[in-house]
């Protein structure tokens, strides 16, 4: 493992860390209802698709560390929407 992966991987979990933990926190501490466990812990769904997509390459110009960082945040933005609007 090269050391540039290891930053990308690391960057990528800790943003879905942050994500999962800030969606957790929001449910726990404000008035947002809570959507369920499956869904809280849906953007682990972006990381567990970064592992398994991201191997062996080629990768396209839209497949970078950043891309798939802020798809774990959208995803979480997504869930708390969704628990506002259901």
């Amino acid at each position: 493992m090269d050391l540039d992966d290891a930053r990308e991987d690391v960057t990528v979990a800790a943003t879905v860390a942050v994500a999962t933990v800030g969606v957790t926190l929001l449910v726990r501490f404000t008035a947002v209802p809570d959507p369920g466990t499956f869904h809280r812990l849906s953007p682990i769904a972006v990381y567990l698709a970064y592992l398994f997509t991201r191997r062996g390459g080629p990768y396209g110009e839209l497949d970078t560390t950043r891309n798939w960082a802020i798809l774990a945040v959208v995803v979480a933005v997504a869930t708390i929407a969704y628990a506002l609007l259901g």
